[in-house]
C-alpha cells in the first residue's frame, strides 16, 4: 500500500524512542555523555561514507571531474538560502513550541543533572537535531518515492536504521527525538504522495548528488553530536534541492 513505509518509519522512530528514554533514565549521565560522543563519531563515518561515495558516482558521469564543483556549488548556494531564510531559526522555534506544550507532561520533560558536572538536553535539542538526522539523504528522497510507487522496502530499511538511532539518541536527548516524527511525515510523505509527478526527474546522476550532499550534511551532524562543532545544518538543507536542480540541469 502507499504510503506504508512512511508509517512504519513513523512507527520505528516512536518505538525506538520509548526504549531509549526507559533505558535512559536508567544510565548515569556520564555514560550517557560517552556514548553520545560514540554516535556522534559513527554519524561522522556514515556521512563520509555517503558523501565519498556519492560523489564518485557523480564523477562517473558525464560531468567527471566538475562533480566536486556541483558538491561546493550546492552546499554555498543552499547555505546561502537556508540562511536568508532562517530555517535552523524557524525550526528551533517550532521546537520551543513544542516545549511549551510538554511542560506539563513529565515524561515529556528533558532530564536533569544529579552529579556535579551534569546537564539536562532540551526537548528543542533533541527534536532538531533527529530531524536533521532522519530527514537528510538518498535514502529519505529515494524511499519514499518507491513508497509512493507502491514499493516501500527501502522506507522499511530505513525505518529499521531510524528505530535503532532513535533508541541511541533519547537515552541522551530524550522525548525531543520522538517529535522528530512530525517532519518525517511532512516531507516523506510529501515526496510519497507527488511520487508520479516526481519519479522522470530523479535520474541516477541527480541520486548520486543527492546523496554527497546529504552525506556531507550528515557528517556535519555528526561533528554537532561528537562536540567537535556546532554548524547550522538547518539552514544547510536548501543545499539538497539545490544539487538536485542543478545535476538535473547539467544532465
Amino acid at each position: 500500500m502507499p504510503g506504508s513505509g512512511v508509517i512504519v518509519n513513523v512507527l520505528a522512530v516512536l518505538g525506538g524512542t520509548a526504549i531509549g528514554l526507559l533505558f535512559g533514565r536508567l544510565i548515569k549521565e556520564r555514560f550517557r555523555l560517552i556514548s553520545f560522543s560514540a554516535i556522534g563519531v559513527a554519524v561522522m563515518i556514515i556521512g563520509a561514507s555517503m558523501a565519498i561515495g556519492g560523489l564518485g558516482d557523480l564523477g562517473e558521469t558525464h560531468l567527471g571531474d566538475y562533480a566536486a564543483l556541483v558538491l561546493v556549488g550546492s552546499l554555498v548556494i543552499g547555505s546561502l538560502t537556508g540562511e536568508g531564510l532562517r530555517i535552523e531559526y524557524w525550526l528551533e522555534q517550532f521546537g520551543h513550541k513544542l516545549q511549551q506544550i510538554a511542560s506539563g507532561a513529565p515524561f515529556l520533560a528533558p532530564g536533569k543533572a544529579v552529579e556535579p558536572g551534569e546537564k539536562g538536553h532540551t526537548l528543542v535539542e533533541g527534536f532538531v537535531t533527529a530531524s536533521l538526522l532522519f530527514c537528510v539523504g538518498a535514502m529519505t528522497v529515494l524511499g519514499s518515492l518507491q513508497d509512493g510507487l507502491g514499493d516501500p522496502s527501502l522506507l522499511y530499511l530505513k525505518a529499521l536504521l531510524d528505530g535503532i538511532a532513535a533508541m541511541a539518541l533519547a537515552t541522551t536527548l530524550g522525548a525531543g527525538v520522538g517529535l522528530s516524527v512530525l517532519p518525517i511525515l511532512v516531507i516523506q510523505g510529501g515526496i510519497a504522495l507527488g511520487a508520479n509527478a516526481l519519479q522522470p526527474f530523479i535520474t541516477p546522476a541527480v541520486i548520486a548528488a543527492i546523496r554527497a550532499v546529504g552525506g556531507a550534511l550528515i557528517l556535519a551532524i555528526g561533528l554537532d553530536l561528537s562536540g567537535i562543532k556546532r554548524l547550522p545544518v538547518g539552514n544547510m538543507l536548501p543545499s539538497i534541492l539545490i544539487a538536485a536542480l542543478l545535476t538535473g540541469f547539467l544532465t
